[in-house]
C-alpha cells in the first residue's frame, strides 16, 4: 500500500505489469500447478495459464515446447534509478526530511551519530539501516548474526526498437527452487534435483533468470549469486553468457544488444527476510536480509514506527487491497522487489 501511495503522490514512472513464471519442463509445470493450488490459502492471487494463454500475454515467449505459465497481476514495475533519485526530494517535500549526502557514518551511540568530517547529530532514535556497509559499524553484530555478502550480475539491454513491449515481468523456471515462496510445494525438490544433474553450473553461480522492462524501452536480465566475504570485485563473463544463455531459451527480443553491465552486493542473513537489533535501548539496526529491500522497505519501516509511536499510522491509500509479490526478493531492477543499480 505505501509503495502504490508513494507511487500515486510522486508521479514516478510505475507499471502495474504483473508476471509470468513460465514453465518448459515437466517439472517446472508441476511446481506451478502445486504452488497454484495453495497460493490462495497463503496470501497470494494466482492463475495457472496454457501455452496459447500464456503466448495472449506477452510477444516475447519462446512457444517452442512452452507448456504454461504461472501468472501473477500483483507485481509493479519501478526504476529503481529514478525512485532513488526522486525519493529524497518527495520526501522532503512531503514530511520534511532532511538528508545529508556525502557523508560516512563512523560511529553511531544511543543518543547520536558522527561522521567522518566530525560532525555529529544528536537524536532521541538513532537506526542504523545501511545494508551491507552495516558490517563496519558493528563487525560483532554481523559476524555473530552469520551475515554473508551476495554479488550477482546484471544486464540492460539497449532500448528495443519499434516501441516493443515486453509486459509482464517474465521468470524462468530456474527461479523456482530460489524464491523461498515456492519452498510450499512437494515437487519442487524433483526440479532442483534435475537442474543440479543437467546444468550444475547454473547452481555454481546461483543463477536463475528473469527479464523486466522499463520507461525507456530497455529490458533489464539477471541475475547470478555469488555468496562470501571474500567474492571478487571483478565481474565474469562466463555468468552472463550463461544468463544469456538461459534468457534465449524462454524469450525472443527483437535485439539481444547489451547496452550495461554491473553488479551489485548485498547483505544475507540465513532463514530471515530481515535483521533487526536494538544494540542499545534508543539505537537500532534494521536490515533487509537478502534481495528483498527495496520491495519490503516501506513495509518493514511502517512496522517498527508502529511500535514506537503512541497511535499506529495509517496508509493515506483506501480501498486498495494488500498484495504481496510472489518473489519475496526478487532481484530485476525495474521491480519494487529489489534495488540492484
Amino acid at each position: 500500500l505505501l509503495w502504490l501511495e508513494f507511487l500515486g503522490d510522486s508521479q514516478i514512472w510505475h507499471q502495474e505489469s504483473g508476471s509470468l513464471h513460465l514453465a518448459y519442463r515437466e517439472d517446472e509445470l508441476s511446481v506451478l500447478q502445486d504452488f497454484a493450488k495453495h497460493s490462495q490459502s497463503v496470501g497470494y492471487e494466482c492463475e495457472l495459464l496454457d501455452a496459447t494463454e500464456t503466448e495472449k500475454r506477452t510477444p516475447a515467449v519462446n512457444a517452442q515446447s512452452l507448456l504454461g505459465a504461472l501468472w501473477s497481476p500483483t507485481e509493479v514495475g519501478v526504476n529503481p534509478r529514478q525512485v532513488i533519485h526522486e525519493m529524497p526530494n518527495w520526501l522532503a517535500d512531503r514530511f520534511g526530511v532532511e538528508f545529508h549526502f556525502g557523508v560516512a557514518v563512523t560511529h553511531a551511540d544511543r543518543w547520536a551519530v558522527s561522521s567522518a568530517g566530525g560532525t555529529s547529530w544528536r537524536a532521541d532514535r538513532v537506526i542504523i539501516a545501511a545494508g551491507a556497509d552495516f558490517r563496519f559499524l558493528f563487525p560483532d553484530l554481523y559476524r555473530e548474526a552469520g551475515f554473508t555478502l551476495c554479488k550477482l550480475q546484471m544486464m540492460r539491454t539497449v532500448p528495443q526498437p519499434d516501441n516493443w513491449k515486453l509486459g509482464p515481468m517474465i521468470a524462468s523456471g530456474l527461479t523456482l527452487r530460489h524464491y523461498e515462496s515456492f519452498t510450499i510445494c512437494k515437487t519442487l525438490q524433483a526440479l532442483k534435483q534435475r537442474i543440479a544433474d543437467e546444468t550444475p553450473e547454473l547452481d555454481d553461480f546461483g543463477i536463475h533468470v528473469m527479464a523486466a522492462q522499463n520507461e525507456q524501452g530497455e529490458l533489464i536480465l539477471g541475475d547470478s549469486h555469488e555468496y562470501g566475504d571474500h567474492i571478487s570485485p571483478y565481474d565474469r563473463r562466463l555468468i552472463d553468457d550463461l544468463i544469456l544463455r538461459e534468457l534465449r531459451e524462454i524469450i525472443d527480443l527483437p535485439t539481444w544488444k547489451i547496452g550495461e553491465h554491473w553488479h551489485g552486493v548485498y547483505a544475507k542473513v540465513p532463514n530471515a527476510a530481515e535483521y533487526f537489533d536494538e544494540v542499545d535501548e534508543n539505537l537500532h539496526v534494521a536490515i533487509a536480509s537478502g534481495g528483498c529491500g527495496m520491495t519490503m522497505s516501506f513495509g518493514l519501516a511502517e512496522a517498527h514506527w508502529e511500535q514506537w509511536l503512541p497511535t499506529p499510522h495509517t496508509s493515506q491509500i483506501a480501498n486498495a487491497d494488500a498484495r504481496v509479490p510472489i518473489e519475496a526478493e526478487c532481484s530485476l531492477d525495474t521491480t519494487t522487489n529489489d534495488a540492484r543499480n
